[in-house]
């Protein structure tokens, strides 16, 4: 085997990542699934135009990037309802882990959602329907495979727009420049009249720009091949901005985000294919077409593989394990689901075959059937044996299968001797790490098998193992059949735990209160908004589970309930709600929370991500907070936000983010808890990464207009009142050294300037002492009129005296105004940068670059 093979194999497993997407050792990117969303009807022409988008899409890609890569393997996943012969099983594919999905949204603007840093994986592309059956729409945004190779860009190398919605122009040295890389693009500028007609643009008296309403046209015709990251739409354009092409001083995001490095510089030296992709060669010949199958998930098959072991004894694990998992089987599971249970310990026992769910009476001889004891070894393989076979009895296979595996200890037996055959049968693992014991197998199985690895403490008040069992669902994209958690909270006392939930207009259907209580039988009361009580009378207890459960009838009514609990006893104490959403053609206000890595060592900082939305729809404004729990039990909490600033890459798009820096060896959960703020919350429509719509091209001097730019609401929607629980997935640390890192204090990413006569106005967020928590000791502010100089030698800028200037805490508005010891002329154009200190000295990265210009009287623009 050639040392180049061998360098490509040891890459590939060392850089395999949550996505699957893979780059094979031919330069051929493999394991990409485009999963259609089940609530699109069925056409087989969708499935056509899918393959004719990523075929041409690998034509460009290939011409792109030197003819290293090209798409080589795809698997298209339809929704259940889609009738073919043609359609064989799905695997591990889900619609959930999909990173490109076909599914209905208020926008046809393709678009790429990006949650991290520069050179950072997306977390996946939309496409609508009507962009791929839509051929109008080609006009107006280029060719789909053009398109998905701009998507692309984003998704995998992390990369960003060179245009700007919000700022079209910028001032260069006295010259008003469209924002463009590169700067070679040609054009035209006009802004149009109130009958259509186009006209000169007019200059805003305020900010000497044009006015909003003028547009730059692109001449349709090019001389310039860059670039695809501004507009992928002109014919000419065929590669990515390089060095020696791009637009330094555009205010764009690829600029704003990636410390104004070319597109091209970013994927060979930032991103996840950095090290295949200098180590390529050029193809000699054009690439082979991809190849396509077209697969389906039919409804869930699971089995539950429990441990039974003598451990499970331990602080009432066995009994915890009986409510968690009931509250699986009644309210989380959905119908005509197929459900088998074994259990485990030195031997092996079927409580159940596959049963499907067909009402709840099932549902209930199935919970009768949970343990109630436990007794003897952790003989993992043989309980993942069992599972295999109860899984396999329906059809012979366990293909698309779903295994849901929770064990409190280390494996009796060898477990590499089974995880592997259970890896590669076809199933989905989740897996459910119960205590500090379990083995460390559990997180390999699921994250190789598109699974969930979640972990749960002994401590009762966290609610870990309802909210684990509670996670375990397979969305489909149809977000109106699946359950959603309204809350999950404990508390230990001897008096009263009280507290509100608000079952807000999108849920109301299926809602169920859960409590669960460790001694004595609690009096409850709760009461609905209109003020109707709900006492035991009207709720089931049982109590060999030690829980009482209050379950609504049709439609719970919209607006604030209010739990009393009061405890006889000193005792722990929870409330699991949960329900669905009330109209079928509403899909709920949902939440997903995740890491940015499942495993660290502690040299690179760790991100926690919840994003809220309904049907792609960010809700922003809304109060998030975040729990992290070790399974030494020591519990951080943090307010995420979503301000652009620090952790958060954008502002007011719905992503809440913040970083987590007090590492701790071992594997923790997370937990995010969100609610409307006073009232704040609002829904916008604000895009993310994508292909910009082209209003029209100059074709021999005449404005050549395109078909109107699909409609978007820009009226940001009130939300009303909501509260929403999720648990993302557990992720490990292993501390390289013995003290926790010290990070500096974040980058500041949101610099601006603004010179005023002969001074400057310089506003950022403040960065922490620790990334963006806590407060900086200082700041190093400098200038240039170089703004490569000052982006690559920042300390050869000049120097700000900065000795009055004392750092707010982490999130504040700063600003600082300083006066120059000269005149700055008019068409003058300056740069800027701040870095912060820690008390440790330690130094964040360099700001963004913000330039300002001292504006002439009368620009045109060039």
């Amino acid at each position: 085997m050639d040392s180049r093979r061998v360098f490509f194999l040891l890459w590939t497993l060392l850089s395999s990542t949550s996505t699957g997407i893979k780059l094979d050792v031919d330069g051929g990117y493999v394991d990409i699934i485009i999963a259609v969303g089940s609530k699109v009807p069925q056409d087989n022409t969708l499935i056509d135009k899918i393959k004719d988008m990523v075929t041409e899409g690998s034509l460009h890609l290939h011409q792109a990037l030197d003819k290293k890569v090209y798409f080589k393997d795809v698997t298209i996943l339809v929704p259940s309802h889609w009738n073919s012969k043609e359609f064989t099983r799905a695997r591990t594919e889900s619609f959930e882990k999909a990173k490109i999905k076909i599914d209905n949204a208020d926008s046809t603007e393709p678009n790429t959602h990006q949650y991290g840093e520069c050179g950072k994986e997306g977390e996946y592309i939309l496409f609508t329907p009507n962009f791929l059956l839509n051929d109008t729409v080609v006009q107006v945004y280029g060719s789909r495979g053009r398109v998905f190779v701009h998507e692309w860009a984003h998704l995998r190398w992390g990369v960003y727009d060179e245009y700007s919605k919000t700022k079209p122009f910028y001032y260069s040295n006295g010259r008003i420049e469209a924002t463009r890389c590169s700067k070679s693009i040609e054009g035209q500028y006009y802004e149009r009249t109130a009958d259509g007609s186009l006209q000169a643009c007019r200059i805003d008296p305020q900010t000497f720009l044009p006015t909003d309403e003028c547009t730059f046209f692109p001449n349709k015709y090019q001389n310039t091949d860059s670039s695809i990251m501004y507009l992928p739409s002109l014919d000419s354009v065929i590669a990515f901005c390089k060095a020696d092409d791009h637009n330094y001083e555009a205010h764009n995001l690829q600029n704003e985000k990636c410390g104004n490095k070319p597109t091209w510089t970013v994927i060979f030296e930032d991103s996840v294919d950095k090290d295949a992709l200098r180590s390529l060669a050029p193809m000699q010949s054009s690439p082979p077409a991809p190849s396509f199958k077209v697969v389906q998930r039919m409804q869930r098959v699971v089995c539950l593989i429990l441990d039974v072991s003598s451990s499970m004894n331990t602080d009432s694990r066995i009994l915890r394990l009986q409510q968690a998992a009931t509250h699986l089987l009644r309210n989380i599971i959905e119908d005509q689901a197929s459900v088998g249970i074994v259990t485990f310990s030195t031997n092996a026992n079927t409580l159940s075959p596959l049963t499907i769910i067909d009402n709840d009476s099932t549902r209930e001889k199935l919970i009768k059937l949970l343990p109630k004891t436990a007794d003897g070894w952790t003989y993992v393989c043989k309980g993942l044996d069992l599972g295999l076979q109860v899984l396999a009895r329906d059809n012979g296979d366990v293909l698309g299968d779903e295994i849901i595996f929770l064990t409190d200890g280390e494996a009796t037996d060898n477990i590499d001797s089974c995880s592997k055959t259970a890896i590669n049968s076809g199933a989905i693992i989740h897996t459910i790490a119960f205590g500090n014991k379990a083995d460390k197998a559990l997180m390999e199985m699921a994250e190789l098998t598109g699974g969930k690895f979640i972990i749960s403490t002994d401590d009762i008040t966290s609610n870990q193992l309802m909210d684990a069992f509670a996670s375990l669902t397979l969305s489909t994209g149809d977000y109106t059949k699946e359950p959603v958690q309204l809350e999950s909270v404990g508390k230990t006392t001897s008096d009263w735990f009280n507290g509100t939930v608000t079952v807000d207009q999108t849920v109301g259907n299926k809602t169920s209160f859960v409590i669960i209580y460790e001694k004595s039988v609690p009096i409850i009361s709760i009461q609905s908004p209109s003020g109707s009580i709900y006492s035991e009378t009207h709720m089931s207890h049982e109590g060999s589970l030690k829980t009482v459960t209050l379950k609504l009838p049709g439609t719970a009514e919209t607006g604030d309930w209010k739990y009393s609990i009061q405890s006889p006893t000193l005792q722990s104490l929870t409330i699991t709600v949960t329900s669905q959403a009330a109209r079928a053609d509403v899909p709920p206000i949902i939440v997903k929370a995740h890491m940015n890595q499942q495993f660290s060592d502690g040299t690179k900082p760790m991100i926690v991500f919840a994003e809220v939305s309904q049907n792609y729809k960010p809700v922003i404004k809304a109060e998030v907070w975040a729990t992290l729990e070790s399974e030494s039990g020591s519990a951080q909490t943090l307010q995420l936000l979503d301000n652009g600033a620090g952790a958060d890459a954008f502002k007011d798009d719905g992503v809440y983010s913040r970083y987590f820096t007090k590492l701790e060896n071992g594997r923790s959960s997370l937990k995010v808890r969100v609610k409307n703020q006073d009232g704040q919350a609002r829904f916008t429509f604000q895009k993310r990464g994508g292909a910009p719509y082209v209003p029209g091209y100059v074709v021999n001097g005449v404005v050549e207009l395109n078909p109107p730019e699909p409609p978007v609401s820009e009226e940001p929607l009130e939300v009303g009142s909501f509260t929403r629980t999720a648990t993302g997935e557990s992720f490990e640390v292993v501390l390289t050294g013995s003290t926790p890192p010290n990070f500096p204090p974040n980058k500041i990413t949101d610099l601006s300037a603004e010179i005023q006569e002969d001074s400057v106005l310089l506003s950022w967020t403040a960065p922490g002492e620790d990334l963006d928590q806590g407060t900086a000791k200082s700041y190093e502010i400098r200038w240039s009129y170089d703004l490569q100089m000052l982006r690559e030698s920042f300390s050869n800028g000049h120097a700000v005296n900065t000795t009055a200037v004392s750092p707010h805490e982490a999130g504040s508005v700063e600003q600082h105004s300083f006066n120059f010891s000269f005149t700055i002329h008019n068409g003058t154009t300056l740069f800027f940068a701040v870095q912060s200190e820690d008390e440790e000295k330690a130094k964040s990265e360099t700001s963004n670059i913000a330039q300002a210009s001292k504006i002439l009287p009368d620009p045109k623009p060039q």
